[in-house]
């Protein structure tokens, strides 16, 4: 299409006609080395069809495609090719007119895109499950690409005003800034386009990157603390031990302690009519357990409240959701069958009341091996069993389903387990004992200066205090050291990017060399030189500092605020988690400015010793 225009409104532009007439040489020159190699090329693949197929060789489809790849490698270096860069050019030059108004249409287009994309993806409904909806999806999207242009184009039309406050602000600023506004210098504006360009785009990854990491980080601390205490009472062998009431009391009453719990903990085997599985199992106090971690909050299916009254499901309501398909749909539990005299003994003893037992509280995970929903009866299987005729026989008792909780963690919804605290003891026979204390502090953040406190309270040595920092250590390093990682490693794609800084200013003393000099000859010093080249490729490098760290910013606020759905069967998270943090953006904003001003020192230093009479010795 470019070329069409070009060659129509070629024979009336006589700027086209004498740029065309300036590239012929360099069209020659090109044409004779592409000609010179598809020649080879058609030798080459002529002396070998002349001894594996001859007949190839006699037919004129081979010789149409032979005098066509001339005749078309002609067209696109005679006629494409350079009519489609005039074309670009003329484009460009119409683009640059008309630049003023139409950045306002386009900002006014982006702004209200933004507004109307932004209202309709808030008003979109959250899926539940393995659900994903591409409409939606584009929708999210469309919304955060539309706030992201939104933003940059306020930057643009921000920008020629910024740099318009500079010139004024002494002889340094003036000339680095009307350098860096130059468009005669053709390459050289090009190559700070370039700069440009690649301090954004790698000042918005690293933003981003950093942002996506540290969202991942609290994603995990959250659950974590979610799921466990801040502190941990127990013995280094895990048995269980008396006296525990004592020991709640002089920890309840310790500085900044919220909750505590007593816990009973034991490993065993759980089985269904389907499968079987290794679980961790809880005893927990039904009445405290919620103020320490957040069992209730979390559940997925069932109530809490069947924990405590196992009896309840024996009889549940016929509108009682029990499971949760892999689409995100609910299973009912539906009417009971009424017991009449004219049926089946076998069918009567099947949909015969069944009898009460204790309840468990297990992971969505945990659900999905075993196949079992709400009101279904399982058995816990323990190793530790007592000794009968053929030795030790193992421990088995039936427990039903209560509730299905969904942690967000696979560990702990496919290992984890709750019940009652008085069915742990009776099965695990601990009779009074406990296996350890759970404790929440006032701030999770600090807790590691609540654990000698704590120590201190009990006042028993037999008994270790840990805090939840200290027992996910190598995880929490392990993310601190890769996103440490991450951090340099993306610092030096800004380190690439700033060679381009150097290139350009270095090019820039080689072109400005006869304007340095004369500069040097009325009166201005070598600081003020090394301030002004300094200068102009500070400028650069905070050009694409600041639309890259803003733009990543504008991603991450838009992937917080609208989200960006995941699939949870793969990821075990239904949305991409972000942590827009203030630091994180300055941190990166002064390490890009940091390399990008490190990266002037050479070619302005090279300016500030240029000679007068070197500069103007050819002139």
């Amino acid at each position: 299409m470019l070329s069409l225009v070009a060659l129509f409104v070629l024979p009336f532009s006589k700027a086209l006609r004498e740029w065309y007439a300036r590239v012929i040489p360099l069209l020659w020159t090109v044409t004779k080395i592409l000609g010179a190699i598809v020649t080879l090329s058609w030798v080459m693949g002529i002396a070998y069809l002349s001894y594996s197929s001859p007949a190839t060789l006699r037919s004129p489809v081979f010789w149409g495609f032979f005098v066509g790849s001339y005749t078309y490698l002609a067209v696109m270096l005679w006629i494409d090719g350079p009519l489609s860069i005039a074309g670009l050019i003329i484009m460009f030059r119409f683009l640059r007119r008309i630049w003023r108004v139409m950045s306002k249409v386009l900002l006014t287009f982006s702004g209200l895109s933004f507004l109307a994309l932004g209202a309709w993806a808030r008003s979109l409904p959250q899926l539940r499950g393995s659900q994903w909806n591409l409409k939606d999806t584009l929708i999210r999207a469309g919304a955060i690409v539309a706030g992201v242009v939104f933003v940059l184009f306020i930057l643009a039309t921000l920008l020629p005003f910024l740099l318009d406050r500079l010139e004024g602000r002494g002889f340094s600023a003036f000339v680095g800034a009307r350098h860096v506004r130059s468009e005669k210098s053709g390459f050289l504006t090009v190559i700070s386009v370039l700069a440009i360009c690649g301090v954004s785009l790698s000042s918005c990854a690293l933003s981003s990157v950093v942002s996506v990491m540290g969202g991942f980080s609290q994603d995990l601390k959250r659950k974590i603390l979610g799921n466990n205490a801040h502190i941990i009472v127990d013995q280094t062998s895990q048995a269980g031990w008396t006296s525990h009431e004592e020991v709640l009391e002089r920890i309840r009453k310790t500085p900044h302690v919220l909750a505590a719990t007593p816990i009973v903990q034991g490993e065993v085997m759980v089985s269904s009519p389907s499968n079987l599985a290794g679980v961790i199992v809880k005893g927990v106090d039904t009445g405290t357990i919620r103020d320490v971690i957040e069992l209730g909050n979390n559940i997925d299916v069932g109530k809490f409240e069947y924990l405590e009254h196992p009896d309840r499901l024996v009889r549940l309501p016929p509108s009682e959701v029990i499971g949760i398909g892999p689409g995100g749909e609910q299973y009912l539990k539906g009417p009971d069958l009424s017991l009449g005299t004219d049926l089946d003994p076998a069918v009567a003893l099947a949909i015969a009341p069944k009898p009460a037992r204790p309840g468990i509280i297990i992971g969505r995970e945990l659900s999905k091996t075993l196949h079992v929903y709400v009101g279904d009866e399982v058995t816990l299987v323990s190793p530790l069993g007592d000794l009968g005729p053929m030795g030790v026989m193992p421990r088995t008792k039936k427990f039903r389903i209560a509730a299905v909780f969904f942690s967000g963690m696979y560990e702990y919804d496919a290992t984890q387990a709750y019940i009652d605290i008085d069915a742990a003891r009776q099965y695990f026979t601990m009779d009074g004992k406990v296996t350890r204390i759970d404790v929440k502090v006032d701030e999770a953040e600090r807790a590691e200066l609540s654990t000698p406190v704590v120590k201190e309270a009990i006042a028993r040595p037999d008994l270790r205090v840990r805090d939840w920092r200290e027992m996910n250590r190598n995880l929490f390093s392990a993310l601190k050291l890769e996103r440490i990682a991450t951090f340099i490693i993306l610092s030096i794609a800004i380190m690439v990017a700033s060679f381009c800084i150097i290139c350009t200013l270095l090019l820039m003393v080689t072109e400005k060399g006869k304007e340095i000099a004369i500069l040097k000859a009325l009166g201005a010093s070598d600081g003020a030189i090394l301030r002004t080249f300094m200068l102009e490729g500070v400028i650069i490098g905070a050009i694409g500092t600041i639309f890259g760290v803003t733009a990543g910013f504008a991603v991450c606020a838009g992937l917080a605020w609208f989200g960006l759905r995941l699939d949870p069967d793969v990821y075990y998270i239904d949305r991409l988690p972000i942590a827009v943090n203030g630091w994180d953006f300055l941190t990166v904003a002064v390490s890009a400015l940091t390399i990008c001003t490190l990266a002037t020192v050479y070619p302005a230093y090279a300016a500030s010793t240029l000679r007068p009479v070197e500069g103007l010795r050819h002139e």
